[in-house]
C-alpha cells in the first residue's frame, strides 16, 4: 500500500506575524493556543481546558510541557499528512514552542477550522456517520 503524499504546512515555522492575534495570544498565554489546537487535533477527546491545564502543570512542576505538546504536533502531522519539518517534533517544541504553536494554529485555520470554537463548534468538518442499513 502506498504511503500518502505529504502536504506542506500552510506557513513557515517562523511566520508568526502572519497572524498577529494568534502571535500575541501565544506570547501571553501559550496554554490557550495549545489547548485550542489540541482539542481540534484530538477530535474533541481532549478539551481545550484539559489540554491547557495539563500543559501548564507539566511546565510548572516538571518543566517538560514540550514533551506533551510535541505529541499533539505528531498527531496533527499524521492526521493531515504534514512533513516533520524543519526537524523532529520534540526539537521544534523544545526550541521554538511559541513558533510551533502559532504554526499549528495557523494551519488549522487555513484548513477552515476555527480553533477558538472548539471541536463541537467545528463539527461541519466531521464526516457524517454512516449508519448501516436496517435488516429485516
Amino acid at each position: 500500500m502506498a504511503r500518502p503524499q505529504h502536504n506542506d504546512w500552510s506557513s513557515g515555522l517562523f511566520a508568526c506575524f502572519n497572524d498577529c492575534e494568534v502571535c500575541c495570544l501565544t506570547t501571553v498565554c501559550p496554554c490557550i493556543t495549545f489547548g485550542r489546537s489540541a482539542e481540534i487535533v484530538s477530535r474533541g477527546e481532549r478539551t481545550c481546558c484539559a489540554a491547557g491545564v495539563m500543559c501548564v502543570l507539566l511546565g510548572f512542576f516538571a518543566h517538560c510541557h514540550c514533551l506533551y505538546s510535541c505529541c499533539y504536533r505528531g498527531k496533527m502531522r499524521d492526521s493531515f499528512h504534514l512533513p516533520e519539518d524543519p526537524c523532529c517534533d520534540c526539537c521544534v517544541h523544545a526550541l521554538c514552542l511559541q513558533c510551533a504553536l502559532c504554526q499549528e494554529y495557523r494551519h488549522l485555520k487555513s484548513l477552515g477550522y476555527k480553533p477558538s470554537l472548539g471541536w463541537l463548534g467545528n463539527n461541519q468538518h466531521v464526516p457524517p456517520k454512516h449508519n448501516p442499513p436496517m435488516r429485516r
